[in-house]
């Protein structure tokens, strides 16, 4: 298995995809070491100078007046996680509660937190032996940090809260589920159908597991809760998930046109350039590609009466490229956001022995991760929706010369008829999503964070974008795989071709009417499996 160095500067994408899914262990780099125990001593002198330090001698929030005696400050940090653990409802997956832990460890690690390393070593220890934390998908408006969430991921590691019952490092012998209520608490909420998951205490687990829960010191809760890690853990996989789509589609795209006897010619090169937008460029080059070798082009090249394709079709360079560059924007964002540093109050010692300074602010605050995944839900509902005009040309035998809904004897047979109803619902609810949450500020913490950026939400807003445009493109898929058989003898280009026997190895021709959802989930698995991520050689303009 291959092991992540952190170093709180250089995580990546491809890292942080490993780590999510159980590829790769994750180890404190040495210089992350060495920082992190610099700015620890620079908390203490700064602690045992009398100085007043936020969350170190003092209280939280709105309680940020109120001095904290020295022989309380341990019981301040935990008290501080115990009182935030506040989230509620459906759990994280075990995907994205390892990549929160990741990434809160990384951030920990860049050593302006003022912690010890043990503190990170301790979380990366339960990230390693798969003890993952049951951490509820909501409480958070992502400012002053994900607090919520972060404090489900922290509890455990002081014996308390509860683990996810996913995590493959629970002991193999059964632990009950505790009878107090609430999952913050040292039992676990027993899951009653009413929204709430359940969860395995963590003091027995951890006793089972020979692994000492950890006594906090001072700056040590407040360090592991002040951040943007839950929606930026959150949206990043979603943001993974979109890409990888996005691919997709224009394989769908292209497939559609194919079997609509659509002309390639718009995608001619020097039309994209002289505009001068690349993601539009990058999607007209890909779909050129795509089509390249096809007998089906040839086939309709001359004496084709059409002047030019409808706009779903036509402009496909136009509107995927404009996803592509939203995309690209969210990429940059949460790129940089992998390796923040978001705490507060931030630690920035000194040279030798002098302590350094200690400055409140506002890197925790997730307005500009929030705006990002906003900007991609906005283009996810675009996207679905240009592909539901693509497959409603498909099945309409006024606007494709094919039988009705793709059915071989149409009237006695229904087709792929409520495929594009499924499509159209799931396209109903991406126009809901797409609208923004980061703009809808609720002050909390009686006036003291009075504009917040509702990160949490939008991440969950984006999670859900990228699991429905899936199914989306899994339709189109489904339905321009059985148009282009109406085409045979002709065969379209290989890369097409291609995919076109990877579905009938899953989901076999339509010769009757049957459920469509099984096929569905099955190109669906496809899409997950990275069937469709071909690589192409540059294809030549199109006449």
């Amino acid at each position: 298995m291959r092991t992540v160095e952190l170093d709180g500067r250089s995580l990546s994408f491809e890292e942080l995809e490993m780590v999510s899914r159980g590829l790769a262990s994750v180890e404190l780099s040495a210089p992350a070491r060495e920082a992190m125990e610099r700015s620890r001593r620079a908390v203490e002198a700064h602690r045992d100078s009398g100085e007043v330090v936020y969350g170190v001698t003092t209280g939280f929030g709105r309680l940020a007046d109120v001095p904290i005696d020295q022989r309380d400050q341990r019981a301040l940090q935990v008290n501080l996680l115990r009182s935030h653990a506040a989230g509620w409802g459906t759990l994280l997956s075990p995907v994205e509660t390892r990549t929160l832990m990741l990434l809160r460890a990384n951030a920990l690690a860049r050593g302006f937190s003022g912690i010890r390393p043990l503190v990170v070593d301790r979380l990366l220890e339960m990230l390693n032996r798969g003890l993952l934390p049951a951490i509820p998908e909501t409480g958070s408006v992502g400012a002053s940090g994900d607090l919520a969430p972060l404090a489900h991921m922290a509890l455990p590691l002081m014996g308390e809260g509860a683990f996810h019952p996913s995590s493959p490092g629970l002991p193999k012998r059964s632990i009950p589920v505790g009878d107090r209520g609430g999952i913050a608490g040292n039992g676990a909420h027993r899951a009653d159908g009413h929204g709430q998951d359940a969860g395995i205490p963590a003091g027995p687990v951890l006793s089972a597991g020979s692994f000492q829960p950890l006594a906090l010191e001072a700056k040590e809760g407040l360090a592991l809760i002040n951040g943007t890690q839950a929606t930026t853990g959150v949206g990043t996989l979603a943001w993974l998930r979109i890409r990888d789509t996005m691919e997709v589609l224009e394989v769908a795209g292209a497939m559609t046109l194919e079997a609509l006897l659509g002309t390639p010619r718009a995608f001619d090169a020097r039309v994209h350039e002289a505009r001068g937008q690349d993601g539009q460029i990058r999607s007209a080059a890909r779909l050129r590609a795509l089509l390249h070798g096809s007998e089906i082009r040839e086939s309709h090249r001359q004496g084709d009466p059409r002047v030019q394709d409808a706009y779903s079709l036509r402009c496909m360079p136009q509107v995927h490229g404009a996803a592509r560059s939203a995309l690209r924007y969210a990429r940059e964002i949460l790129a940089a956001e992998l390796n923040a540093v978001t705490d507060n109050p931030l630690i920035f010692p000194g040279e030798g022995d002098a302590p350094g300074e200690v400055i409140s602010a506002g890197n925790f605050h997730a307005q500009v991760v929030s705006q990002a995944l906003d900007v991609v839900c906005m283009a996810v509902a675009d996207l679905a929706s240009v592909s539901e005009r693509r497959l409603e040309r498909l099945l309409n035998p006024d606007l494709s010369g094919l039988p009705a809904f793709l059915a071989p004897e149409p009237g006695l047979q229904s087709g792929f008829m409520i495929l594009q109803v499924t499509v159209a619902d799931l396209l109903a609810e991406l126009r809901v999503l797409a609208h923004p949450v980061s703009s809808d500020s609720v002050p909390t913490s009686a006036g003291q964070e009075d504009h917040v950026s509702m990160g949490l939400a939008s991440a969950r807003k984006v999670r859900r974008a990228a699991e429905l445009l899936q199914v989306v493109a899994a339709a189109e898929l489904l339905a321009a795989s059985q148009a282009l058989e109406y085409r045979r003898p002709l065969r379209s280009s290989p890369p097409l071709e291609e995919v076109h026997q990877a579905i009938r190895q899953v989901v076999p021709s339509l010769e009757e009417d049957r459920s469509p959802a099984p096929d569905l989930e099955a190109i669906r698995r496809l899409m997950e499996e990275g069937r469709f991520m071909l690589e192409l050689e540059p294809g030549p303009d199109l006449a």
